[in-house]
């Protein structure tokens, strides 16, 4: 053994503990810190050591060169994206998923697997889901819906008489995917799975929404020659609009189409009794995306992937190798995902809601609700801004009163961002700014401190 790792093995107890205070300096420092470190000039990189210098050494190393150009993303003023942080059990799950270093997809080693299985059925119970669908981790809300519209394009040849998983895509013909205002990662994934960005149809949305109309889209699929594919919303980024689920499920009764349903992280809408409404039908879907380090609060990366047809998943995913298990009738995970090899992610998402249960991530969800409220009703009271949607969940679009130009909305971001960090949108064709609330750890002191910020910089770059 290398002398280095041989001394390392010998004090792997004093460098775990080392580690841990130096997560645990950090994470009593997010408060203090920029959430945004300013740009500085990039570092020129480093070769790489011919001789090595040890895990205490490389620790030090880090904490000089990089830790004070991270950002506070862990921290409760980071309303950039839709991004969670860690709970600390889902983050003592996370420490354990490294240390036990499972390849969760083996089946020759079942318990990874009872474990992911046990934490969908959690997952499924917190969305209101019913035992129809079958759920399988993947690493985030784009592999989540890859893999839904993976399933939905097996779907499209199973009514065609074809297998696009043995024949190709090729044998579909022209396809159409139908959506109203789509998340930027379907396109991708139409894209990854050969039937193109330009199979996306776009639907007309309600007036002043981004929910789609379902009379237009109605129209749309009597206008759609053979079976079709539906991607709805439950949770739009920019305003957290939703479409109407049960009345688009219902135009199953006269069109031919899979409904997959994106609701990254507008499902958590379901964990507050008011606003469960919002998420209603959502288990009508025939596949459906929920991204976990958002709203659930584990560490990147991690979502679900729920379908009622685990047996089309299965025909596109299958892997046939004498180390592997069996398709069989329940499949195993390395059966379900493009991943052969899959970390056990799913033990954070364990731990977290072993540790708080439903009624402990309730409360998370109510109070960023509440908090995203507050910050609308103090940003629509400053005549320096206009909100540009109504706050119906966790996110605030906003913009300048006056002169919202891209560069002036890029001044104030830099300006606010030791304090809050927000990211750019254009909505309607405004261009905007977007807060969203998905931290565990933010509270109205938080609100204050951010509107604050964002007066402040407004009146100076008036």
């Amino acid at each position: 053994m290398d002398r280095t790792l041989a001394a390392d093995l010998a004090r792997l107890p004093d460098l775990l503990d080392a580690t841990r205070r130096a997560a645990a300096d950090a994470l009593a420092g997010l408060e203090a810190r920029p959430v945004v470190p300013p740009p500085g000039k990039p570092h020129e990189p480093e070769p790489l050591p011919e001789h090595g210098t040890g895990t205490e050494a490389a620790l030090a190393a880090f904490q000089e060169r990089w830790e004070p150009r991270l950002s506070a993303s862990a921290g409760p003023r980071y309303l950039g994206f839709v991004t969670g942080g860690a709970t600390p059990a889902a983050l003592a799950g996370d420490w354990l998923t490294a240390a036990h270093d499972q390849n969760s997809n083996s089946a020759f080693d079942g318990a990874g697997q009872d474990l992911e299985r046990e934490t969908v059925g959690w997952l499924r119970a917190l969305f209101h889901l019913s035992e129809a669908h079958s759920g399988t981790f993947v690493s985030g809300a784009t592999m989540s819906n890859t893999t839904g519209l993976a399933i939905a394009r097996e779907w499209l040849g199973e009514r065609l008489g074809v297998s696009p998983a043995e024949d190709g895509v090729a044998a579909l013909g022209r396809v159409r995917v139908l959506s109203g205002a789509p998340h930027s990662s379907i396109a991708k994934a139409l894209s990854v799975l050969g039937l193109g960005r330009g199979s996306l149809v776009p639907v007309p949305t309600l007036p002043g929404r981004e929910a789609v109309d379902p009379a237009a889209l109605d129209r749309a699929l009597a206008d759609t020659p053979g079976p079709a594919v539906v991607v709805a919303n439950a949770g739009t980024v920019n305003t957290v609009d939703f479409d109407d689920l049960p009345a688009i499920a219902a135009l199953r009764d006269r069109h031919d189409f899979w409904l997959h349903t994106d609701a990254a992280f507008g499902a958590f809408a379901a964990l507050s009794p008011d606003h469960a409404h919002l998420a209603d039908g959502i288990d009508a879907s025939d596949s459906l995306c929920v991204d976990l380090h958002k709203w659930l609060n584990v560490p990147y990366d991690s979502a679900v992937q729920f379908t009622r047809r685990r047996d089309l998943q299965a025909r596109v995913f299958q892997n046939a190798a004498a180390y592997l298990g069996p398709l069989g009738d329940h499949p195993d995970l390395v059966h379900l995902t493009p991943e052969n090899s899959h970390r056990l992610r799913a033990l954070a998402a364990w731990f977290t809601l072993r540790a708080y249960g439903r009624q402990g991530h309730r409360e998370i969800v109510e109070r960023d609700i509440a908090c995203a409220r507050a910050l609308g009703e103090r940003l629509s009271g400053d005549p320096r801004f206009r909100l540009l949607a109504p706050v119906r969940l966790n996110v605030v679009c906003f913009t300048l009163a006056e002169d919202p130009a891209p560069a002036r909305l890029a001044a104030l971001r830099e300006a606010v961002g030791a304090e809050v960090f927000v990211t750019p949108t254009v909505y309607a064709g405004t261009p905007a700014l977007r807060a969203a609330f998905s931290n565990w750890r933010t509270t109205q002191a938080d609100v204050r401190r951010a509107a604050e910020a964002l007066g402040a910089a407004a009146r100076e770059i008036a």
